[in-house]
This record gives structure tokens, C-alpha cells and sequence, in this order.
């Protein structure tokens, strides 16, 4: 159970609202006693699943909600002062770098050419190799990084609002307003995708897709439920990562629930009770998370019961896992990558970077595996 929590405090205005669901966010991984546990202390690992470092850059400081983009070959980071850089994954060369002109709010949507930011003022900018090409001040605050697909690029609101621009010129397309009533909306990432030609939000408990082209609902189908005795405890809102098998996306309901869905048809395949702040990962097999006490857990993908649990890096201010080779991969407050094994969650090898929180979760650039850490550092291995 959550310390009560008097909502007048956390709705009387944005500022103290969106504090709030900062505070949900520390609140999730205190123990009863209102003292933060002691990280599980490190047993030695073997090198089962060898990994060569090799390549290293320097961002300048990033925060936690400095997502991470990967298209192709390339990723696109974006550090807190608001520089964007593309690197080339397999090399760790700058391909290109260019200045918002602001500190960031969010991370960067990237798809190759064009990449996207929303600064602290509200403004979405759009930049190329070339610099700033347009920038447009954003109705709400944005937590999420922009979605950039298909000559659009796609803004998901802290309001719970999706609004659609025309990447060349920055001309408003469309906008579509939440429904839902709930007062406090999470200052994290949220779900914000594609799957063929259906635009995917998380829209507070629900995973919804719309048409990309009108912002038309398309379907809606609902993985967390507000249930809690106050504002906190009822916050469900979607969170990133997404696990996707084929047409089925998996995600979680923030300190809710994990659940599966049928992209094509929006039909809920099955939801299960789940403790956790961060995303998921799904193959054929099985569906990946961390709770918010650190433990690591693989769910059935066919109906969402427990295959496996890894509890020795209880406490550890676990970062969402990502699914590489025969391995999970997830990251650590202290900056470490575990690498386990995805059939049974053993530990495969540790990766050391320099100390500070894996941002988001580490990532796959064709075949080199990254972590960006909180100072900065961008680290790449390469299996053996």
C-alpha cells in the first residue's frame, strides 16, 4: 500500500499535478516503512554469453525521460541541455548532430531523416542533418518521445491528447482528445507507435489505434483498470516500452497489470496483475517485465501465466529489459547491464559502464547491443 496522499495537493494546478505523478513514480519503490531498501548486493557471474565493448561516445548529461531512437542502422539521442546526435550503431560515428536551442522535456522520435524533440517551453521541433527545419508550440505538456513514420510526426500529450503534424512543413493535421477523466497522468514515457498502418497510443489504461490519417479510433482495448483508494493508487497509464510478437503487443498498466493485445482486431488476448513502472518485452514465447521491487518475471504469451522469476537483483532500480539473442538484457541504477537467460532468467554475464542509472533500457542497433547512462556515457558491446 501507498502513504495516503491528500489529492488537493496534487491537482490544484499543473505544476503540483504533474509533481505528483513524479511522487507515484518514488512512492512505487518504497517499502512499507517509508525507507528505501538496500540494493540486493552482486554475485559473481560467469561470461557465459561473452561480450565485447566495442565503442564508447559522451552526450553531456541526460535525464530519465530521455528515450532513445533506433531506426535502421542509426540511433538518435538527445542529451538534457537539448543537443540531438545520430550515431551509426555499428561504428559509434556521429553521423550527424544538431541543437534544439532548450533543454528537453521528452526523448527523440526518429525515423532516419528527421528527428523530433519537445523541449520544457512546449514546442516540438524538428530537425535534420541540415539543423532546426520547424518548430510548433504543443497545447499540453509531453512526456513521450514524438513517433515520426510515414511523413507525419505524432505528438502524445502529459492531457492524454494525440496530435498529428506534417513533418515537412509542421502544418496541424489532426488532434484527438482523451475521453478520460482521471486527474494525474504519469511524468513518463508513454506507448506511442506503429503497427502496419495503425497508429498505437496508450491513452491512460487503454491501448488505442487510430487511423494515422484522420486520428479515427479505431479500436480500444482496455490492460489496466483504475482500482486504488486514492488518485495514485488509480493511476493505470500505459507505459514504454511495448513487447511485440508479430501482430500482438504486449504492455503495462503502471503498478496495475500486464496484458496482451491483438493488433489487428484490438481484442484483449489476456491481462494479469503486475507490480511494475516500466515497459515490456515479448517474443513467441514469453512476455518480459521488471517490478517495481526489481524482481525480473517471463509470462506465458499465450495466456500470461508465470514461466520464470529472477529475484537476485531485488532493489536495484531496474530499467525495462530488452529481449537480444537467447538473452534479456536489463539495466541497473548503478549502471550495470545483466544480461539473462530468457528461457530460465539466469544470469548470462554483467556488463560495467560508468556507474550511473541505464536510462529507459539498453537497445539493439543491428547486432551491437547499447546502454546511455545518466551521465552521458553511450556504451556498445558486440557478442563474441
Amino acid at each position: 500500500m501507498h502513504p495516503p496522499v491528500h489529492p488537493s495537493s496534487l491537482v490544484r494546478r499543473a505544476g503540483t499535478w504533474l509533481a505528483g505523478a513524479a511522487l507515484a513514480l518514488t512512492l512505487a519503490g518504497c517499502s512499507s516503512s517509508g525507507r528505501k531498501p538496500e540494493p540486493m548486493p552482486l554475485e559473481p557471474v560467469a561470461a557465459l554469453v561473452p561480450a565485447r565493448q566495442v565503442w564508447t561516445q559522451a552526450l553531456g548529461p541526460v535525464d530519465a525521460l530521455m528515450v532513445p531512437a533506433v531506426h535502421g542502422a542509426s540511433v538518435a539521442l538527445v542529451n538534457a541541455a537539448g543537443t540531438v546526435t545520430v550515431l551509426d550503431g555499428e561504428s559509434g560515428r556521429v553521423r550527424w548532430r544538431a541543437e534544439s536551442g532548450a533543454p528537453m522535456a521528452a526523448g527523440v522520435g526518429f525515423d532516419g531523416r528527421r528527428a523530433a524533440v519537445v523541449t520544457r517551453d512546449n514546442d516540438l521541433v524538428v530537425l535534420t542533418e541540415g539543423g532546426e527545419r520547424w518548430r510548433q508550440r504543443l497545447p499540453a505538456r509531453t512526456f513521450t518521445p514524438p513517433f515520426v513514420a510515414g511523413e507525419r510526426v505524432f505528438v502524445l500529450g502529459g492531457d492524454r491528447s494525440v496530435v498529428a503534424f506534417d513533418a515537412a512543413t509542421g502544418a496541424r493535421l489532426w488532434s484527438q482528445t482523451s475521453r478520460g477523466t482521471e486527474p494525474l497522468v504519469l511524468r513518463q514515457a508513454g506507448v506511442l507507435g506503429a503497427v502496419g498502418n495503425t497508429l498505437v497510443v496508450g491513452i491512460g489504461g487503454r491501448l488505442v489505434g487510430l487511423d494515422p490519417d484522420t486520428g479515427r479510433i479505431q479500436w480500444d482495448a482496455t490492460i489496466g483498470r483504475s482500482r486504488g483508494a486514492n488518485e495514485i493508487e488509480r493511476l493505470v497509464d500505459l507505459v514504454g516500452r511495448v513487447g511485440r510478437d508479430r501482430d500482438v503487443l504486449c504492455a503495462r498498466a503502471f503498478q496495475s497489470a500486464i496484458g496482451c493485445v491483438d493488433a489487428q482486431r484490438g481484442r484483449v488476448l489476456w491481462t494479469q496483475p503486475a507490480d511494475g513502472t516500466t515497459g515490456v518485452q515479448a517474443d513467441a514465447e514469453r512476455v518480459y517485465g521488471v517490478e517495481s521491487n526489481g524482481r525480473v518475471i517471463a509470462l506465458r504469451r499465450e495466456d500470461g501465466v508465470r514461466a520464470w522469476a529472477n529475484e537476485r537483483l531485488l532493489y536495484r532500480g531496474l530499467s525495462a529489459p530488452l529481449a537480444v539473442g537467447r538473452s534479456l538484457a536489463v539495466g541497473d541504477a548503478q549502471g550495470h547491464v545483466h544480461l539473462l537467460s530468457r528461457a530460465d532468467g539466469s544470469f548470462l554475464n554483467r556488463l560495467p559502464t560508468d556507474g550511473s542509472p541505464i536510462v529507459d533500457g539498453p537497445l539493439l542497433v543491428g547486432n551491437t547491443l547499447l546502454a546511455v547512462t545518466r551521465n552521458g556515457g553511450v556504451f556498445a558491446w558486440r557478442p563474441e
